[in-house]
């Protein structure tokens, strides 16, 4: 009888925010144990050469906002499915964690038409490590009791409707992948009357050594904020909690305008080793 051929596993876990120590205990096992790891953009050169063994195939399959270069989704289910079903123990790595503005939903999906056993890690998300890194609490007492974690990358994403239950609501809002639309989401906050004790953070980096913060009042946005070039990646928030930055805060800015992860590129899926990645300072 013909051996029939082993089936090997997946990992899907969160590499967090972006500073190396801010992995999981339990992604750092999965990474030192994988064959194979298809990593987003969005993870530091740090964690893959910290804790990936220098025998497996690194495989960068980055996506950035309206960027024609990202890898499509079709490509990175396939290279998941070809390894698992070459019986590799394959970690996809995501940046931050794996269910907050992640494609995992087609993961599962891949995986589960192709009976392949998976395991789900959770991470530290965007949210969470560029407010603690900015010394923003996302809820506290008398001032947020609530987060609504959102999107603005398209401005026909959200409606009028919508825009007026956020500029009314006591909730924080978190905006991922929206820093190219801003203008536009604080134009539409404003006109729907948004409250003058709210403010503006705009988080440039978070949790790296390249981390800016950008704050003001939502009323000042376009004369303090407005016109800056964000590094990708920016998240911004927005609620009462936002002014306690300037109390709070506990790193300086760095003034920098370099890149802490590589953009997308055309030469983005080239396979590599841990050991052949360039020298990044720890966070």
């Amino acid at each position: 009888m013909s051996k029939q051929p082993t089936i090997g596993k997946v990992i899907i876990t969160g590499a967090g925010p972006g500073d190396p120590d801010l992995i999981t205990v339990k992604a750092v096992n999965h990474l030192q144990k994988a064959e194979v790891v298809l990593t987003d953009r969005l993870v530091s050169d740090e964690i893959l050469k910290r804790y990936v063994s220098p025998e497996a195939k690194v495989i960068y399959v980055g996506k950035q906002c309206r960027k024609g270069n990202s890898t499509p989704q079709e490509e990175i289910n396939e290279l998941i499915v070809e390894y698992a079903k070459q019986g590799k123990y394959v970690v996809r790595l995501k940046g931050g964690d794996v269910s907050i503005f992640s494609n995992v939903l087609d993961e599962y999906e891949t995986l589960i038409a192709n009976n392949i056993p998976y395991e789900v890690v959770p991470g530290i998300t965007a949210a969470s490590g560029a407010a603690a890194y900015a010394g923003i609490p996302l809820t506290a007492r008398g001032h947020s009791t609530a987060v609504r974690i959102l999107t603005y990358y398209k401005s026909e994403i959200v409606s009028d409707e919508y825009w007026k239950d956020l500029a009314t609501t006591s909730d924080t809002l978190v905006f991922y992948m929206s820093a190219e639309t801003l203008d536009k989401a604080v134009n539409k906050l404003m006109q729907f009357g948004i409250g003058k004790d709210k403010h503006i953070a705009v988080i440039e980096q978070a949790t790296t050594p390249l981390q800016n913060v950008y704050a003001a009042n939502v009323y000042d946005y376009f004369k303090k904020i407005s016109g800056q070039n964000f590094v990708s990646p920016s998240l911004v928030i927005i609620g009462k909690v936002a002014a306690l930055h300037e109390q709070y805060s506990w790193i300086a800015n760095s003034g920098s305008k370099e890149y802490y992860f590589k953009p997308v590129t055309p030469f983005e899926n080239k396979i590599t080793k841990p050991n052949q990645l360039k020298n990044v300072s720890r966070a």
